[in-house]
C-alpha cells in the first residue's frame, strides 16, 4: 500500500487569523504550511509519518504540495527518507488545482498501481484510531470484492452537519451517498467524514473519469476530495470505518485546540495512531 498526503493548500484562513492576532503569540506560525504547524514536539506532518512508519503499512509515503511552500517541505523531508515530494506547480490559492487533482497529480507522478491512503495534511485524529486497525478491515473488505474501498466517519453533533460530509449507510456500513454540508432536516446521519480514504487500486482510474466529468464545473464541485468520494459512491462499492473524532486544523482556535491537546493529554505519542 502507499500513502498520499494531501498538502497542497494555503492556509488562508490560518494566516488570517494569525496576521489579526495581536497578543505576539502566534508570530511564529506566519508563512508556516498547517501541516508543517508545530502540534505538540513535532510538526504536524511529522506524526502522520511516524505512524505509517511504526504501523508498516505502507512501503511509499508521497507529499503533494505547491511551489510557494515546496523549499519548506523539501527541508522538512530531509529527515524522512521513505517519503517523497512533488509540487503542483501553483504559487496561490486562486491558482490551485484543487485536491482531486492533486491526487491524481501524485497517482501519475509517481506511478502509483496500488492500494492508497488518501490523507488530509491538516487532519489528525484521536488515540482510539489504528492505522493497523484500518488496514486489516479494508483487506477483510478487498476478500470480498476487489472494488471495495473504506472511508472514515465519526459522529458529529445536530449543530455541525452544515460544516462536513455526511455519509448516509446502510445496515452493513456500506456508504448510500454523501451530502455535502447538508442542513440537520435533510439527513438523519450523523456521520461527519474527515479527509481520510483507503482507495482501492480499481478505483484509482476513477480519478480520471470524475475529473473530465467535472472539467467544466467550478471549482467547489472538484475541488475537496470528499466530492471525489462522493461521486464514486454509486459506482463502485465504499464501506464505512468509524472512529472517535479527529482535530481539524483551519482556523487559529482549532490549531490551539490541537496544539494543547498534543502538549497536555496525549497519552502515548509513540504509539500514537499506530
Amino acid at each position: 500500500m502507499k500513502a498520499v498526503i494531501l498538502a497542497a493548500g494555503y492556509g488562508t484562513r490560518l494566516q488570517r487569523d494569525v496576521a489579526a492576532d495581536r497578543s505576539g503569540r502566534f508570530a511564529h506560525l506566519v508563512g508556516i504550511a498547517k501541516p508543517l504547524l508545530p502540534v505538540g514536539n513535532r510538526a504536524l506532518l511529522s506524526h502522520w509519518v511516524q505512524a505509517l512508519t511504526a504501523s508498516n503499512v505502507v512501503d511509499g509515503i508521497y507529499v503533494v504540495t505547491n511551489a510557494l511552500y515546496l523549499p519548506a517541505f523539501e527541508e522538512w523531508a530531509a529527515n524522512f527518507p521513505n517519503v517523497s515530494i512533488v509540487s503542483d506547480q501553483t504559487r496561490s490559492n486562486d491558482a490551485r488545482l484543487g485536491a482531486v487533482a492533486c491526487l491524481q497529480l501524485a497517482v501519475k507522478h509517481f506511478q502509483i498501481e496500488d492500494h492508497v491512503f488518501v490523507i488530509g495534511g491538516d487532519t489528525l485524529f484521536q488515540e482510539d484510531f489504528s492505522l493497523a486497525k484500518l488496514q486489516s478491515r479494508f483487506f477483510e473488505l478487498q476478500v470480498e470484492c476487489e472494488d471495495n474501498s473504506v472511508l472514515l466517519s465519526y459522529q458529529c453533533r445536530d449543530d455541525e452537519t452544515h460544516k462536513y460530509g455526511i455519509v448516509e449507510v446502510d445496515g452493513k456500513l456500506r456508504a448510500l451517498n454523501m451530502k455535502e454540508k447538508p442542513l440537520p432536516t435533510e439527513t438523519k446521519s450523523r456521520r461527519a467524514c474527515p479527509c481520510f480514504y483507503v482507495l482501492s487500486k480499481k478505483s484509482l482510474p476513477q480519478l480520471d473519469n470524475f475529473l473530465q466529468d467535472k472539467k467544466d464545473a467550478p471549482m467547489q464541485e472538484k475541488d475537496a476530495p470528499g466530492n471525489f468520494v462522493s461521486w464514486l459512491i454509486p459506482r463502485q462499492p465504499v464501506y464505512v470505518y468509524e472512529i472517535g473524532g479527529r482535530f481539524d486544523v483551519g482556523n487559529l482556535q482549532s490549531y490551539i485546540d490541537c496544539d494543547q491537546y498534543f502538549k497536555e493529554k496525549l497519552q502515548d505519542m509513540n504509539s500514537y495512531m499506530v
